[in-house]
């Protein structure tokens, strides 16, 4: 036991990597558009919620927008974690599904120092404190949440549009968008077949695909499969669609609030999550948890959230961006208030719980049947 004493506390502290100061610097790699910015007379971006933190902490934000597709990232970090070498990233931003679920399963991510948290422990949301694609949030911590449903274009409908049996109507036959991904589409399939996703087995895998193949065939979808899906309903290409909350909300919330329209679909519709998390190998663990709970302050979580218009983990935001638009000038103060009052920033607690959210695979077997049955329609 004397002997295994130095192996036992090496290995310890390198699980946890939170031991010291800071070191002055964080590298953070998020999704495009997913960070508030002001831009001056001169063309100059800045962030606002970076700098409260660089002069709150002294620790230097080196933050990027490099992740277009959680899938694609993981294969180019997946050699460097595999190697033990670090990726370069001490916080990255993952959506829950089978990125995320290799990640863990692979040990490719640092647990979480729980004691370093507190505005996570005090100001988060109930549903983010024990997710099912990490239990007891050990690894991850939220960054937004969005919602998957539908949108359409009234003017072209001429009727309100509530179910996802539209996506697959006859009456719109070529002017259906559909994503064409490994997760958001299925699992809104099997949602629209009154399947949960969450305890869905291969044989309704493979009935999520014969419907989607039927839809395909028959001509209905537009343009095959896509995500490029605001535009096309904007020009009449699209009359309905499979549609992200956020994106739906930027629209009208900077236009026309008669415009498009996001639905919740009678049938039920995703949560997805996109969490932070620290991968093994990052140089600057202690500044990334740090940063990580930095943002759960409800003026930050406000800063973040006026821009983004995505589902806020942090429900005091709300309250924030209603004093905020107290100082504002009109037009700034009437943009903070509609984005507090958003039902698709802000849901109401009951239904946000009883959002569904994505299959997990945690096997390769489940993975390869999966693709299997989908793997067709992926663009």
């Amino acid at each position: 036991m004397l002997a295994l004493g130095p192996l036992l506390a090496a290995c310890s502290k390198d699980a946890s990597g939170f031991e010291g100061d800071p070191t002055g610097v964080v590298d953070v790699a998020n999704w495009p558009l997913y960070l508030d910015r002001l831009t001056d007379d001169q063309g100059h971006v800045t962030r606002p919620s970076l700098l409260h933190f660089e002069d709150r902490t002294g620790i230097r934000v080196n933050y990027r927008e490099v992740i277009g597709d959680a899938d694609a990232f993981y294969q180019e970090i997946a050699p460097y974690l595999a190697s033990g070498r670090p990726t370069g990233w001490d916080v990255m931003v993952i959506t829950n599904g089978i990125a995320l679920t290799k990640l863990r399963k692979l040990d490719y991510l640092v647990p979480l120092d729980v004691h370093q948290r507190p505005n996570f422990d005090r100001y988060v949301a109930d549903p983010y404190r024990d997710p099912a694609y990490d239990p007891g949030a050990r690894f991850t911590m939220p960054w937004q949440s969005g919602i998957t449903g539908m949108a359409y274009n009234p003017a072209l409908t001429g009727r309100p549009l509530t179910s996802l049996d539209e996506l697959f109507n006859p009456e719109w036959k070529g002017r259906v968008g559909m994503f064409g991904d490994s997760v958001d589409l299925p699992n809104l399939t099997m949602i629209g077949l009154g399947i949960d996703p969450e305890t869905s087995t291969p044989d309704d895998w493979n009935a999520a695909a014969a419907k989607l193949r039927e839809q395909r065939e028959a001509g209905i979808v537009n343009e095959g499969f896509r995500q490029d899906y605001i535009q096309a309903l904007k020009n009449g290409d699209s009359v309905v669609s499979m549609a992200w909350s956020g994106d739906i909300f930027q629209v009208n919330s900077t236009g026309d609030p008669d415009g498009l329209q996001f639905v919740v679909p009678d049938e039920g519709a995703i949560l997805w999550t996109d969490s932070m998390m620290i991968p093994r190998g990052a140089e600057h663990p202690v500044d990334a948890m740090r940063f990580m709970d930095f943002v759960f302050d409800p003026k930050i979580a406000a800063l973040i959230t006026a821009y983004v218009n995505y589902v806020t983990p942090v429900p005091d935001a709300q309250g924030v961006l209603l004093d905020m638009a107290e100082g504002a000038d009109p037009d700034t103060a009437s943009q903070l208030r509609t984005v507090a009052n958003g039902p698709l920033v802000f849901p109401d607690p009951a239904e946000l719980a009883s959002f569904k959210t994505y299959r997990e695979l945690p096997t390769d077997d489940e993975i390869a049947l999966w693709n299997d049955a989908f793997s067709e329609f992926y663009v």
